[in-house]
């Protein structure tokens, strides 16, 4: 497997660039892009594309999957396909998270902000998550899409590429 991600960090200023471009960014501009708790940010050598995985505390949150980690936000705007990207994030979360939870993790879409993908003349949404292993697993309270994928359906870990040192110093 190829690894297309490099580690990054919670308020790395490239990233923030792509998260202040995706939908469900909080505030527009603030430092730091990645809510409490803990994390793995990554991000592509070219800087198009950032997942982040939190692992919020059951206790604080509020759907119907807790204790499961949560894709926090993925932005693509070049590289791979996103299902590809996809897959090598969760690979890379295995290798700095250790095992994934039993509900394993997930994402959400909200299908206001996010096109449908026509597939065999209809519109599906999350087509690239469910392209990547995951399966619809429900609708929240506040209408998103809920994708899942479980522990079993992780590929096998595979680190991303460490901080550069001008990163590292940083810490």
């Amino acid at each position: 497997m190829s690894q297309p991600w490099h580690l990054s960090w919670r308020a790395d200023p490239r990233a923030r660039a792509l998260a202040d471009r995706h939908y469900n960014r909080q505030r527009v501009g603030a430092k730091q892009f990645v809510p409490p708790g803990g994390c793995l940010v990554v991000l592509t050598a070219d800087a198009g594309a950032l997942w982040v995985t939190s692992t919020p505390f059951a206790a604080y949150t509020r759907h119907a999957w807790a204790g499961a980690w949560v894709c926090s936000l993925f932005r693509r705007e070049s590289g791979p396909p996103a299902s590809e990207l996809i897959r090598a994030a969760l690979s890379a979360s295995r290798a700095a998270l250790g095992e994934p939870p039993q509900l394993g993790l997930v994402s959400f879409v909200d299908q206001r902000h996010v096109r449908p993908t026509m597939v065999r003349g209809r519109q599906v949404w999350g087509w690239t998550w469910l392209r990547a292993g995951f399966e619809l697993a429900g609708v929240t309270k506040g209408g998103l899409l809920a994708f899942r994928v479980p522990p079993e359906r992780f590929p096998e870990a595979f680190p991303a590429h460490p901080l550069d040192d001008g990163q590292a110093s940083l810490f």
